[in-house]
């Protein structure tokens, strides 16, 4: 798992610089109605560190796997990212990671392998290792959506 927070807190410090440099009218332009802004794809990113650092800490105590689904459009549309100011999108994004990093770090190598269920209508078992693995893909997808061409990464 150290390899995961290394790399973590690695993208999370440099690209918490690169956009906040980003222009105001960059970061909320909307590519059209039914698409996210960038700003949005931020709003995601804090979402999913949020439901993830949940499946991370209550993954290591449940006795049997918790069931922690994310509706990421209902999310993104409730937090009203696009409304937000963009210093407080930059900072949550920032600090939700570094708690990442914290708990993983702090992450018994026993609780690498307990299981989550993150299924929706049908149980969906990861562990909490690959979930942590997957965080980082994941964010590195979006985070070519924010600044282009950022990761050399094919994700699902």
């Amino acid at each position: 798992m150290k390899h995961v927070t290394t790399e973590l807190h690695f993208i999370t410090t440099t690209y918490a610089q690169h956009i906040a440099q980003l222009p105001e009218s960059d970061f909320s332009a909307k590519p059209n109605p039914a698409k996210w802004s960038k700003k949005e794809v931020m709003g995601h990113l804090i979402d999913s560190a949020e439901n993830n650092l949940r499946r991370f800490i209550c993954g290591q105590y449940e006795s049997s796997p918790p069931k922690i689904r994310y509706e990421q459009n209902f999310w993104v549309n409730a937090n009203n990212y696009l409304n937000a100011p963009s210093s407080e999108v930059f900072e949550s994004w920032k600090l939700v990671n570094l708690k990442i990093c914290r708990v993983l770090d702090n992450m018994p190598v026993e609780n690498y392998k307990k299981l989550v269920d993150t299924g929706k209508d049908a149980p969906n078992l990861l562990t909490i290792e690959w979930l942590a693995i997957d965080y980082v893909k994941h964010l590195k997808h979006h985070l070519n959506q924010i600044i282009p061409n950022s990761f050399d990464i094919v994700y699902p």
